[in-house]
């Protein structure tokens, strides 16, 4: 995932290790029971690459073709834990040729040489639970053309490692990294012969984690959506590998997976991928069509929050709102001050995005990207709604933020409405912010309106002596729309609008009330998989705040004369289609 892992406790790593070992002396594997098909979906463009040894792990990309993964020092611990979790197995496999497959056999084998015995750094629950999955869905794979030898390697590995998980998955973190070390335990049991023992206890530990972490709106509390995916299709694999083998999921299991579908349908946008907050991506292509595909669940939540997200969705327009407060305590180590931020998609083209997590791309990177100026909605005086804790026990906790995020979402007589405040901004400067957005019901047209209130006796007062500071100049603020870098953006009319188009032809504008100052300026986009991170644009309304009220109108639309929709080919190398 997007968020960096911390550091084992050296007694947490300890434990593992001997864990690790111990399982060396347990029962061996001679055979599969049955084998899940192969669930997971990797990249044939990126199977390709690892096979010209174009290694490209946690955004540090190393081209050594002379070497196996194991031979490179890890730049950092991320790039180790990406490397022995083998999803890049998922990569080979989808390239499937006779170099991918043994590309993927000699390192796999050369692992079992190296780490087999309970050394490296592969030796945590989650990691083993991932890399657990990847052996047995590509099992055949991986076993075609191997000696016997070699195919009882493979089993005795598989053996101790799923002992390993069995005596060490509580030691994970709630949440994803549980899900994948339990997940990994229910596959492991079901699928070796001797090891079915395992299912019974895995499976009722399973439906408890969905009960303490798939909350009622079916979201985690971390909040973010590509790990709620994550979470989801490892939920899904583990029901369809327990009905395969003629086994219930737990009542608190299939609840879970009930409760999650609605709320990615509602955080998907219309170009199929997930909305970027709180240190989530898109979501690997693929993967959350393939994960809704199988839980057979239809339909998403009507009007109100999914997660803490609103939804307004017309035409081939869809518009996601953070909408409720921001993740707290532990949960919120990767979580972005992006309250009432939004992302809007036309057709299959991102528009207006937040520049998303810098995790892959270093710390500084990663600090930028979780501060509200990194999200398109409005920044008082530079600082964000939420603040990163300094103290050693909330370093990189998320605090000081809102602690009220009112919200309502309605259908008005010419569209959708959403309305909503925060007041992350009330202890230092005693403002409210609040944002109204509505969309037509065709999505060709939104308009927008940012209000900074001072609503208190309390707040007028705090606000006032701000303005003595500042000796009554306004307090400065921003309001940010960031662009998708495939959109080209030019300043029409005299600086008072301006013009996006996008791949498919689409044509959107950008026009203020005239009492901000309106201007484009440089912005990144950062994209997990990408060396650096791409250069984009954005749109700044700026302006202060003087008064008690302040108040700036703004509108996204397509001209009347555009066409109704688009073919939209351009990927395809043929030029879009208007639709009458």
């Amino acid at each position: 995932m997007s968020t960096p892992k911390q550091d084992l406790p050296r007694v947490t790593r300890f434990l593992n290790r001997l864990a690790a070992r111990r399982a060396t002396f347990g029962g061996r594997v001679t055979a599969f029971v049955s084998q899940p098909d192969p669930r997971t979906i990797g990249s044939f463009a990126r199977g390709r690459q690892l096979c010209a040894g174009n290694y490209l792990f946690s955004g540090h990309l190393v081209r050594d073709p002379g070497k196996t993964p194991w031979d490179i020092p890890p730049p950092d611990t991320d790039f180790s834990q990406e490397v022995h979790g083998f999803t890049w197995l998922d990569d080979l496999a989808a390239a499937g040729d006779a170099t991918a497959r043994a590309c993927a056999q000699d390192w796999l084998w050369r692992w079992i040489n190296l780490y087999g015995r309970g050394r490296g750094p592969g030796w945590t629950p989650d990691l083993t639970g991932r890399r657990v999955i990847r052996w047995i869905n590509h099992a055949i794979f991986l076993l075609s053309g191997r000696t016997q030898t070699q195919s009882d390697e493979f089993l005795r590995s598989l053996a101790q490692q799923t002992q390993f998980l069995s005596r060490r998955w509580r030691a994970t973190a709630p949440g994803l990294p549980r899900f994948e070390a339990l997940t990994g335990l229910v596959y492991a049991g079901l699928s070796l012969e001797g090891l079915s023992a395992h299912v019974g206890p895995a499976s009722a530990a399973l439906a408890r984690e969905c009960a303490r972490q798939v909350d009622e709106q079916g979201g985690l509390p971390t909040r973010n959506p590509e790990e709620l995916l994550e979470v989801f299709t490892l939920l899904t694999w583990a029901a369809e590998t327990l009905t395969a083998a003629g086994q219930s999921p737990m009542p608190a299991h299939w609840s879970a997976i009930e409760r999650i579908s609605p709320t990615l349908r509602t955080l998907r946008h219309a170009d199929g991928g997930l909305a970027r907050f709180h240190g989530g991506g898109r979501g690997l292509d693929g993967r959350l069509d393939a994960a809704l595909a199988a839980s057979n669940i239809k339909g998403r939540h009507a009007n109100g929050l999914s997660m803490g997200f609103a939804r307004l969705s017309a035409g081939r327009s869809s518009l996601i709102v953070d909408a409720a407060l921001p993740p707290e305590g532990k949960a919120s180590g990767g979580a972005h001050a992006s309250t009432l931020a939004f992302e809007l998609t036309a057709g299959r083209r991102p528009l207006i995005v937040n520049c998303g997590a810098g995790a892959s791309f270093g710390a500084a990177w990663r600090r930028a990207g979780r501060a509200t100026p990194s999200h398109s909605t409005l920044v008082l005086n530079g600082h964000s709604s939420s603040r990163l804790g300094k103290a050693p026990h909330k370093q990189g906790l998320l605090v000081d933020g809102p602690s009220d995020v009112p919200i309502r979402v309605n259908h008005a007589p010419d569209g959708l409405t959403f309305e909503g405040g925060h007041d992350g901004y009330v202890k230092g400067y005693g403002l409210n912010h609040v944002r109204k957005l509505e969309m037509t019901f065709d999505g060709r047209g939104i308009a927008g309106e940012d209000m900074l209130l001072a609503l208190e006796d309390s707040d007028k007062r705090r606000f006032d002596r701000v303005l003595d500071t500042i000796k009554l100049r306004g307090i400065p603020f921003d309001i940010r729309f960031h662009l998708h870098p495939d959109v080209d953006v030019s300043v029409d009319m005299g600086g008072t609008a301006v013009s996006m188009a996008l791949k498919s032809g689409e044509i959107w504008i950008f026009r203020g009330d005239g009492t901000t100052s309106l201007c484009v300026e440089t912005s990144v986009y950062l994209e997990t998989g990408r060396l650096k991170p791409r250069a984009t644009k954005q749109i700044v309304l700026s302006g202060r705040a003087m008064e008690y009220a302040t108040r700036t109108r703004w509108s996204l639309a397509k001209p009347q004369d555009s066409p109704i929709g688009v073919r939209d080919l351009a990927e395809d190398g043929q030029t879009p289609v208007a639709l009458s």
